[in-house]
């Protein structure tokens, strides 16, 4: 696991040129199996998660919630190894967008089109692209179970339109077929415990789980607080994020009775800018 709280210079230079940076082993073994089984658990995450179609027939799950809580969800995404990089990238304090837990199933879990999650956000009225997410494999995460793909530095391209197709919206295909004959397609594989950081202009896709393996992974997302948004939406506007050290992971993880329930958004009962524009990874 690594112990330091903070990136390196040349690991800053890479994101900026590149979009994304992958923290491998920012969590530990213990840390990632404790989430695994926790999510695999709870009830009201079954209950609370959406599907998608991909269009292909195969259903896409996740479930969102807004505000991370106290229980192990929130110190995942309360960490200091985790906030403190992240506000690194932003330049900025950070405060909690959302988070999102992908459920692709094994054989069933199907595949995401290419999007940028500004494209989805600038919707928000949020004024810049000033936002990052964090990827953490909950399960190993492959080619052949659908592993997140991204194109390097596609974040310099800026927003792309994107377009509503059926239960997903999608970037405009013809931009990112040229950006693809440009720029590397990149297929991220990690381990469970790895934490992909990206930006939030970065395109990324994922393709359907054809394996016998499920690909679970829980997405934290980040706004600066300098770019809070200029209207209400379906996510929080600047709310004070309350960091926790990292120790707190397993000590409350592994104390039921201090686990606050989390509070999962009903993506049916959304209103129209939340429903029109899908979120996905």
């Amino acid at each position: 696991m690594l112990s330091m709280s903070q990136f390196s210079a040349s690991d800053l230079l890479d994101y900026q040129e590149n979009g994304f940076i992958i923290g491998r082993s920012l969590f530990s073994e213990e840390e990632i199996e404790l989430l695994g089984q926790t999510a695999r658990a709870d009830n009201a995450m079954d209950q609370s998660s959406t599907s998608r179609d991909d269009g292909e027939g195969n259903a896409v799950r996740l479930a969102l919630w807004n505000h991370p809580g106290e229980g192990i969800y929130g110190m995942f995404a309360r960490s200091k190894r985790m906030v403190n990089r992240v506000e690194q990238l932003l330049e900025d304090e950070a405060y909690h967008y959302h988070s999102k837990m992908v459920l692709k199933d094994a054989k069933v879990g199907g595949a995401w089109a290419w999007h940028q999650d500004y494209g989805y956000w600038y919707q928000n009225g949020v004024l810049t692209p000033n936002l990052c997410s964090v990827m953490i494999a909950v399960d190993k995460a492959t080619v052949e179970n659908g592993c997140m793909q991204v194109i390097r530095s596609s974040h310099k391209l800026g927003r792309i339109n994107h377009i509503l197709t059926g239960d997903q919206a999608g970037a405009d295909m013809e931009r990112v077929e040229e950006a693809k004959k440009r720029l590397e397609l990149v297929h991220v594989t990690m381990n469970p415990g790895d934490a992909l950081f990206f930006h939030s202009n970065l395109l990324h896709a994922s393709a359907a789980n054809e394996s016998d393996h499920s690909r679970w992974a829980m997405i934290c997302c980040y706004n600066a607080k300098s770019n809070d948004p200029f209207k209400e939406s379906h996510h929080p506007r600047y709310t004070k994020l309350h960091k926790v050290d990292d120790d707190q992971i397993l000590t409350i993880g592994k104390d039921d009775a201090l686990r606050a329930e989390t509070e999962f958004a009903d993506l049916n009962r959304e209103d129209t800018s939340a429903k029109s524009l899908v979120e996905s990874s």
